[in-house]
């Protein structure tokens, strides 16, 4: 009963610790500059649809959401990708149009990081996240990163069972894993060097992982979070625990890369990967509010909406659940919105 009950305090100084830091970041949140990127790729995994994701969420409103938040907003476009037509699998699929996409999403993920924006990539399939992770740690090196997803898309090229590189990208990434890349067979990665340390990773959402992923996991003790975490603790101490995983002093810049698919397929079927017991849209609304609130945000991915994927509602869904968490990322409060400065009218 003591061990019991000195965890249960533990774990309340945790939550409390990490509540009193966001009421003293917050509050300096409202009217920031943000970058809006679309990357609007295809070629990390096999579905089309999938480069439609930057469109559907900008015709539902987004950029005129996050205006309406108080901030000032620049939509910089959507970028051009190449296109091989002499692309064959070398360990992984089209590994020339992906090398040459995430070299130019890390440009302009780090130009818009350089010039002070909260920048905020909209995928696309997750291969893009090599780019904006590289490009965020160009800018700013101790970041940390949140990555909510129901896979852990941390094989490396010869683990992957698809080949998919959407399934890869963390691998790419991770200083500890430099040496399981056929980096000689990936010439078009050559200008890619890893930027993270496993200590920097936090996984939330997880239930779906191929063996060398979960092999890599136990491996390293990388801290994950599957559904089995989120449902035994709650979803506010696994966020949390993940923050204090990675950033215990509350002093580093973090990247979030959203995966649709962490949400339950009910209410996101247009998603290529669909994982049947994920987070429910409450549990995905909390993560990006807490994690505005902690007025650290500096990038944040989007990805894996695909249009083409299931019913019409389902795209209904499927996107209004994208806009909404990007929105609670930048400060959308379920609880209503009140801005600097607001006064009643006066008759």
């Amino acid at each position: 009963m003591a061990c019991r009950r000195t965890l249960q305090l533990c774990r309340t100084g945790l939550l409390r610790k990490f509540d009193r830091q966001q009421q003293l970041r917050h509050s300096r949140s409202y009217g920031r500059d943000v970058a809006i990127i679309g990357a609007p790729f295809k070629k990390g995994q096999r579905l089309a649809g999938v480069e439609q994701g930057p469109r559907v969420m900008r015709e539902a409103g987004l950029i005129e959401k996050l205006r309406d938040l108080g901030h000032n907003v620049e939509d910089r476009g959507d970028l051009n990708f190449d296109v091989f037509k002499d692309d064959p699998r070398n360990y992984v699929l089209n590994p020339k149009a992906v090398g040459a996409a995430t070299k130019k999403v890390s440009k302009a993920v780090e130009q818009a990081v350089r010039d002070n924006k909260l920048t905020v990539t909209l995928g696309g399939d997750h291969s893009i996240s090599i780019g904006t992770i590289h490009g965020h740690a160009r800018a700013e090196p101790n970041l940390c990163l949140l990555w909510i997803d129901a896979h852990a898309d941390i094989n490396t090229p010869l683990t992957t069972p698809s080949g998919n590189i959407h399934g890869t990208p963390l691998s790419f990434l991770v200083n500890q894993l430099k040496d399981t890349i056929p980096w000689a067979a990936l010439p078009s990665f050559d200008w890619l060097q890893p930027c993270l340390n496993i200590t920097d990773i936090a996984f939330v959402g997880l239930r779906d992982l191929d063996p060398g992923e979960r092999y890599i996991l136990q491996k390293f003790n990388i801290t994950s979070f599957s559904i089995h975490e989120v449902d035994r603790f709650g979803i506010h101490e696994v966020i949390a625990r993940s923050l204090e995983a990675v950033n215990p002093k509350g002093d580093r810049p973090i990247h979030m890369s959203f995966d649709i698919d962490s949400v339950d397929p009910a209410a996101t079927g247009a998603t290529g990967t669909p994982v049947p017991g994920g987070l429910t849209f409450r549990e995905g609304m909390f993560i990006a509010e807490h994690v505005y609130r902690t007025g650290l945000l500096s990038a944040l991915d989007l990805v894996e909406v695909n249009p083409e994927v299931g019913s019409r509602q389902d795209k209904v869904n499927t996107v209004m659940t994208a806009v909404e968490v990007l929105t609670a990322c930048l400060g959308k409060k379920r609880e209503g919105n009140l801005l600097p400065g607001y006064q009643l009218p006066m008759p």
